[in-house]
């Protein structure tokens, strides 16, 4: 028996010992380079890249967005659904294309060609009011499997020039190409690439240069489609002074209304607002409000962007008030949310519910929980607490929706250790 007591203390001592060492251990094997030789954590040139003539990358660059000086690059592609549509179908070129739902149905326009834009065609727009703005436009639906295999073409140039690139969505992403010595200029960066672009894909694409992301995000947009706008740090304030609130990052429909209603229409105008008065008002954006407005943004490119949330919504055949009808509905839409999950390998905390009614006006109501949701009963469970809380079986509704956002990684379950002997001695 003090044999066994021994044995058993040696064992433990021994595995203490090992796990003590192991994060050491762990710690070791991250910080292996290529050439597997340690690599110290506060190594200021571990990001950025340099593009050699053979088209090889090395690692040499110091971290982006330390520099006040950084050049940044938004490249947002043109019409780009509907310009796949129309480069892969050449009886759809020059002619208004619409990607949607049918124009008879109550789906809602993804994407349109400038020639449907025209006619005030816009996305988001119901299918019907488009065909009726446009009752020559070409209607398809969408293909996501095609535009996701181009966008990888897209993202692909994109990386032949910098490794610092975070894509938005599959037809825009920021480029920080501040390190990058294959041209000293970045407005010369993005002209090949919009130039390559145009040769390999057979695609346009409009880009914006500047010092950070917000400017470079917004210079993207002034000789759009198929143009390029740079805005030097020297003219950065003058360029915002003058630049509607609308147009600020963050500032939607409902915060450009309020800043209206104080007296804030521009950039000069919200440049004159101190940061506790933004606070007071717009919460922490308004402190966000307050640097952006000064042209200070430092956001960094971040090449890993996580997906923030996961979800799916669906436009009712017809609009209704029925609730056993809305919860079918809302069925179908968890069942998609669990196999979005399973997918990506996640869960998350916070549960959104989006409800349109027949007039249009949207609302969402959310509910976070301390343990994340993994699963179609925890769904389930929350579903008719947030459809409580909104007017629908009142009210007729048009669209529903559920999101899942605060995602983290699956929950794990601890397993103890288990040694055969040790039911022996409890």
């Amino acid at each position: 028996m003090t044999q066994e007591r021994n044995i058993i203390l040696i064992f433990y001592l021994f595995y203490t010992h090992f796990l003590k060492k192991w994060p050491d251990r762990n710690n070791q094997d991250q910080n292996l380079t290529a050439d597997h030789e340690p690599e110290p954590q506060n190594n200021p040139y571990r990001h950025g890249c340099l593009l050699c003539q053979r088209g090889t990358k090395r690692t040499r660059t110091s971290p982006q967005a330390m520099s006040p000086n950084r050049k940044i690059i938004h490249i947002d592609m043109d019409a780009f659904y509907a310009s796949v549509e129309q480069r892969d179908t050449p009886a759809y070129r020059g002619k208004p294309v619409i990607v949607g739902g049918n124009p008879h149905s109550r789906g809602v326009v993804a994407a349109c060609s400038y020639e449907a834009r025209s006619f005030g065609v816009h996305s988001a727009m119901p299918c019907r009011k488009a065909a009726t703005l446009c009752p020559h436009a070409v209607f398809v639906r969408p293909r996501m499997d095609r535009y996701k295999e181009v966008s990888n073409q897209v993202m692909d140039i994109f990386r032949e020039y910098t490794d610092l690139v975070e894509p938005l969505s599959l037809d825009e992403a920021f480029l920080d190409v501040t390190d990058n010595p294959y041209h000293d200029s970045a407005t010369l960066i993005a002209r090949r690439i919009r130039q390559q672009i145009r040769e390999k894909l057979n695609l346009t694409a409009s880009a914006g240069v500047s010092c950070n992301k917000f400017l470079a995000k917004v210079a993207s947009e002034i000789n759009k489609p198929d143009g390029i706008a740079t805005i030097p740090p020297e003219q950065a304030i003058a360029f915002i002074n003058t630049l509607p609130v609308g147009k600020f990052f963050g500032v939607g429909r409902v915060t450009e209304q309020k800043m209206v209603k104080l007296g804030i229409k521009t950039g000069e105008d919200l440049a004159k607002r101190s940061r506790d008065s933004l606070i007071f008002h717009f919460g922490k954006a308004g402190s966000f409000f307050y640097d952006i407005a000064r042209g200070k943004d430092t956001r960094r490119v971040e090449p890993s962007r996580q997906r923030k949330s996961l979800g799916s919504e669906t436009t009712l055949s017809s609009d209704t008030s029925d609730l056993s009808e809305i919860s079918t509905i809302l069925g179908d839409l968890s069942e998609k949310l669990v196999r979005a999950m399973d997918t990506k390998h996640t869960c998350g905390c916070t549960l959104t519910l989006k409800v349109r009614y027949d007039n249009f006006e949207t609302i969402t109501r959310s509910v976070t929980v301390p343990r994340p949701i993994q699963g179609r009963d925890e769904i389930d469970h929350l579903l008719p607490r947030l459809l409580h809380a909104t007017q629908a079986g009142t009210r007729k509704v048009r669209l529903l929706g559920l999101t899942l956002s605060k995602l983290t990684g699956p929950k794990k379950v601890p397993v103890q250790l288990y040694l055969p002997f040790m039911d022996r001695y409890r």
